[in-house]
């Protein structure tokens, strides 16, 4: 009985010493977190992955996942590309990575490279349903907690499917584009967060503003500039990227209330130009143990260092993004269009245009230019190419061609040779 009664005490004693937060969320995984653990490119957790063939409403894929089962179901999290781009090529290594913090991911390839922003939030969804319903994994997987992120245009798509299916949990826009035309997020009730490239010339801040102030304020959001890079930032790992987004994720998709000490305030702001939140950010029956910050409407800045851009991009496609209206007086004519090179390596650059309607509206446009000596073009986005010996024709894709009277829109490319200054023509149609 003296034994019965000390294992008895025993045990009590643990359940009384075990953490309130862990006996109260029954969905908090992994250690107590530290700044130094959230920036770490691995959590605590093995994992393994298992490809997904197509057919199920997306082009294929893989997921990542915790070998770990004894603390029960994990989030989950679907992850697209950016227009043109594949998933294996520039965001699998968020996989592994995400999945080493606790969460199932399903890293998806799109029906067509070519596919909508709508589209890629189809796919999005659609994959969430064969990871819960159909994958082998499912049993992993909690049905109820389930989040989404995109690069680009397939950041469009995570919009797209947040406005779509709100029983999601929360939404990650890497450099998000604009699913159709002017877009808004006025029927966002999903917590939703931007991250963004100071650099990013293709979803520039101006841009991102107008659509992060459509946001409801009843809804949770935050929005991450990362220092000194562009547009590509999200298609090379990222622990910037990281350490903002994996909080986010752990407070809305497990309620974790550890991890808003990392957010309100920004608990490391290191290479982070700007820092808009609406602190502080409780989850559904949990309150916040971290000082909290008032919600702030304005860009907050750091003074950090500024890491120099890559200087070789990695094959991303910018998303459609709605064309906006420029400061300068209406060109003459239908359209006109400006080239910059946006970056150049030995061997290859990156170039961009855009194109600007004159005093009246432009439905279709088309811009002709001849390459340079050694000039070839791997690879464009934002328009449709053809080429005959060194003469280039690009024509408008089928999301922006219509620009109103003094708008702009941009594509852009990469080639091999030397980046040069060429003289372009635009028409429209």
């Amino acid at each position: 009985m003296a034994a019965v009664v000390a294992v008895l005490g025993l045990l009590s004693a643990a359940i009384a010493t075990r953490p309130a937060s862990a006996a109260d969320n029954p969905f908090q995984r992994g250690p107590n977190p530290t700044v130094a653990s959230v920036a770490a490119t691995r959590g605590t957790f093995a994992t393994a992955q298992t490809s997904v063939p197509a057919g199920n409403g997306f082009g294929g894929g893989v997921i990542y996942y915790p070998t770990d089962t004894s603390q029960g179901t994990f989030g989950g999290v679907a992850i697209v590309p950016g227009y043109s781009a594949l998933f294996a090529n520039e965001e699998a290594w968020m996989g592994p990575w995400l999945a080493s913090f606790g969460f199932v991911v399903i890293g998806i390839e799109t029906n067509s490279r070519t596919d909508s922003a709508d589209a890629r939030g189809t796919q999005l969804l659609a994959a969430l349903d064969y990871l819960t319903q159909r994958s082998s994994v499912r049993d992993r997987v909690d049905p109820n907690r389930l989040s989404v992120v995109g690069h680009s245009a397939g950041g469009a798509g995570v919009l797209s499917a947040l406005l779509r299916r709100p029983s999601l949990k929360a939404g990650v826009g890497l450099a998000p584009g604009s699913p159709v035309g002017n877009y808004d997020l006025y029927n966002d009730r999903v917590p939703t967060m931007f991250i963004s490239g100071q650099k990013d010339t293709t979803v520039t801040q101006s841009y991102l503003n107008g659509l992060y102030t459509t946001i409801p304020a009843s809804t949770p959001s935050a929005w991450v500039e990362i220092t000194g890079v562009d547009h590509l930032f999200a298609t090379r790992a990222n622990t910037t990227e990281m350490r903002v987004l994996i909080p986010w994720l752990k407070i809305w998709v497990d309620n974790d209330t550890r991890y808003t000490q990392f957010l309100c305030p920004l608990a490391d702001s290191t290479g982070i130009s700007m820092y808009r939140n609406k602190c502080p950010y409780v989850p559904p029956g949990g309150s916040s143990p971290s000082p909290s910050a008032s919600p702030s409407s304005s860009p907050s800045r750091f003074p950090s260092p500024s890491p120099s851009p890559s200087p070789s991009p990695s094959p991303s496609q910018s998303p459609s993004q709605s064309p906006s209206a420029s400061p300068s007086p209406p060109p003459p004519g239908a359209c006109v269009a400006e080239y910059r090179t946006v970056n150049s390596w030995p061997g290859g650059f990156q170039g961009e245009v855009t194109v600007t309607a004159g005093g009246s509206a432009v439905n279709g446009w088309t811009v002709r230019w001849t390459l340079g000596s050694g000039q070839t073009i791997t690879q464009l986005w934002n328009g449709t190419l053809s080429t005959s010996g060194s003469a280039v024709t690009v024509k408008n894709a089928s999301f922006n061609g219509s620009i109103p009277a003094s708008g702009s829109a941009t594509f852009g490319f990469l080639a091999t040779g030397t980046p040069s200054t060429p003289s372009l023509t635009c028409t429209s149609p």
